[in-house]
């Protein structure tokens, strides 16, 4: 057996504009999902499945939401019998949300909750399978002879969903791959996808089709290169199945719904995505808006684009299912301050206020570093209306040089290279300078001499402009000069909104850096999250934090961006605070704990919300530290595939403690638990007091 090629592959019709994925069209009871359907919304109870009247009522409760289908945990044989007496009294209450089962250990459990719900979901590397991984290498005949074992065992499975009517999903989760598939292809997207395949040809050998994929991780880059990998292989294998997304264990708070922005939202806008679940450690009914914003978005995209024409290629040069970081020269904001290369992202943060209102600007930004940990703001990003703003900068660079590492000054159409020349600059200052200011194609002249001044006065250029100019005149003028002091940026790029461009703001930025690397290949990138670079500006904070996480976020994921701002927050700190948290959602800078938490469902063993935040409060400050919080082991090392510490549920009141994939205490007593965790972070050598 050979190792499918992924060279050639294509995920998706453009990574330019979004188009929607052809998908065939499946039921959940009344609810159709792929094809042109709506994408629909899940989510899934945390009460006892076994509390019938607890769980009918939170599933009433999701669907009174507007959650469209709702999974429950089916751990058991008499779990899964307990959904029929569910399914009874939610229809007798005038509910007809579809249910889900969760199956994830037993057949048995399987074939019994097929009986009563309108779908069940499968995990191939739990579901009759082996995960010993005595087995160092898989000979072919080997792997041929489990794969007729698990043909075996999943048949059965397969006829009473075919028979009764039943959907299924198969819910491939990163770290719960069989033992064939870890040796043949790691813990990886590739395997994750394999392991899904592998169901599915059984499903087909029994000419049964109606199936939907997910490829969950916690990790947003791992699960994006999952689904690009599934909808690719099964495009070259004829399939079309509908994709249910979601990054599994994201946690909660803003951190978990930064994590499901990046990797559901980068999905959504390459046209993948059928149906989604945003995980929380949270009451799950807080699921539901998030999770219909990010629908709501992406359906009014692909509307606004689908007759769009695909007049560039559908492909960049960048590897989808590889993801590395853009090679690119390193430049020094200032002395203490570094972009490109491999130095992590820098943060920018725009003040709202006149460059004239100097006391309120220094207050906000004392207050934002004092306030913030490791989490602070590195450049002070100031609007330069006229050469009188330019007066105004120096008594506000000799209040706060020493507190910034640089100075961005974003000049309008009135300020030109004149009014920089007769300036007198700061010469006595710690932070440096770089000057932004939007290009037009026909300006191509002007932006090499602004270039070339900002050279000679030590300062670093910061050009706004489209891809489509980059590629003709100013590349044209540029190239000789190469990306020495070149920063690109591409927040104004258009007069409109994104929504009226011909590229969503995802493919402008790409299209951005695939233009350069015909003419300044090496130069940084800069993030701009902007008005004109928002799908659908809006004044809520929650949706600004899903617009940038989505654009932020699935550049980083891509590779691209070596500084990022939020300039749709008028706040300095929630902008420096939400930045830091895409950063270290993308996995491109690092700053504080890392936290894998399941969402909680009736196998659950403890309270998570509160052992989440118990937790957290303890731990928050270990820089580079990834610690899972389990409430079963079902979500346990299955599931924690990143982490390094491990908090999961072994049996009621008791803990096991893991470090990596390896349980290495058990049944710890619960109010011994963190303790005893905390002394395992500290025998490995990743302890540190906090501040």
């Amino acid at each position: 057996m050979t190792t499918p090629s992924l060279s050639n592959l294509d995920y998706c019709a453009s990574r330019f504009l979004a188009k929607r994925r052809d998908s065939r069209v499946i039921h959940v009871g009344n609810i159709a999902i792929g094809g042109n359907n709506p994408i629909r919304i899940q989510s899934m109870t945390t009460t006892n499945t076994q509390d019938v009247d607890a769980t009918v009522a939170q599933t009433l409760g999701l669907a009174e939401a507007g959650c469209e289908i709702v999974r429950i945990t089916a751990p058991n044989k008499a779990a899964a019998a307990a959904l029929g007496e569910i399914s009874k009294k939610l229809r007798a209450a005038k509910c007809d949300v579809p249910l889900v089962a969760d199956i994830h250990f037993l057949p048995s459990a399987a074939m019994e909750a097929a009986l009563h719900v309108e779908k069940v979901r499968i995990n191939p590397g739990n579901y009759a399978d082996k995960k010993k991984f005595a087995v160092t290498e898989y000979t072919d005949a080997a792997y041929a002879e489990e794969l007729e074992r698990l043909h075996e065992a999943f048949t059965p499975i397969v006829l009473r969903c075919k028979e009764l009517g039943r959907a299924m999903r198969i819910g491939t989760n990163h770290g719960s791959l069989a033992d064939r598939l870890m040796n043949r292809y790691g813990d990886s997207p590739l395997g994750m996808v394999e392991s899904a395949l592998e169901f599915i040809r059984i499903a087909e050998s029994h000419n049964y089709y109606d199936i939907c994929l997910s490829m969950k991780a916690s990790n947003p880059k791992v699960m994006i290169e999952a689904y690009r990998l599934a909808a690719a292989r099964m495009d070259e294998e004829g399939m079309n199945y509908p994709l249910h997304l979601g990054v599994t264990e994201a946690g909660d708070g803003e951190d978990a719904r930064v994590k499901s922005a990046i990797g559901i939202g980068a999905l959504l806008n390459d046209g993948l995505g059928d149906t989604i679940r945003v995980s929380l450690t949270e009451d799950p009914i807080y699921e539901v808006p998030v999770a219909r914003d990010l629908a709501d978005k992406a359906m009014a995209l692909w509307e606004q684009q689908a007759e769009a024409p695909i007049v560039e290629p559908s492909k960049d040069s960048i590897d989808p299912f590889d993801f590395r970081r853009r090679s690119t020269r390193v430049i020094e904001l200032g002395p203490n301050c570094s972009i490109g290369g491999e130095v992590a992202p820098a943060v920018i943060v725009k003040t709202a206020h006149p460059i004239s209102a100097t006391a309120e600007i220094i207050q906000d930004v004392c207050s934002t570093q004092t306030s913030l940990k490791e989490s602070k703001l590195e450049g002070l990003q100031l609007g330069i209306n006229s050469s009188g703003d330019l007066a105004a900068f120096t008594g506000l660079h000799e209040a706060l040089h020493s507190v910034v590492q640089v100075f961005v000054l974003e000049l309008t159409e009135n300020v030109d290279i004149t009014d920089l020349e007769a300036y007198e600059w700061p010469t006595d200052g710690l932070a440096g300078i770089t000057i932004l200011q939007h290009i037009e194609q026909e300006d191509a002249f002007y932006a090499s001499n602004l270039l070339q001044l900002c050279r000679d006065k030590g300062f670093n250029f910061a050009m706004d402009c489209q891809a489509d100019a980059l590629r003709d005149e100013i590349g044209a003028q540029l190239a000789p000069m190469g990306s020495k002091n070149l920063i690109l940026c591409g927040g104004s790029a258009c007069e409109c909104p994104a929504s009226e461009s011909p590229r969503h703001p995802v493919g402008s930025y790409r299209a951005l850096a695939e233009a350069a690397q015909a003419f300044v290949p090496d130069a940084p990138i800069w993030i701009r999250n902007t008005l004109t670079n928002t799908l659908a500006p809006n004044p809520y904070y929650s949706d600004r934090l899903l617009e940038s996480s989505i654009l932020s976020g699935t550049l980083l994921c891509d590779g691209i961006g070596d500084m990022i701002s939020i300039e749709t927050e008028p706040l300095l700190n929630k902008a420096t605070t939400l930045a830091y948290n895409i950063l270290q959602g993308a996995r491109a800078r690092i700053t504080k704990t890392e936290f894998i938490a399941c969402p909680s469902c009736g196998r659950t063993l403890f309270d998570l919300q509160s052992v989440t935040q118990t937790i957290r409060s303890r731990t928050d400050h270990l820089k580079g530290v990834t610690i899972a919080i389990m409430g079963c082991i079902v979500n346990g090392p299955g599931e924690m595939a990143d982490a390094d510490f491990g908090y999961v549920g072994g049996a009621p009141a008791k803990i096991n403690l893991y470090v990596g994939k390896e349980c290495v205490k058990y049944n710890v007593p619960a109010e011994e638990a963190l303790d005893r965790l905390i002394d395992l972070i500290k025998e490995h050598g990743k302890w540190v007091d906090a501040p």
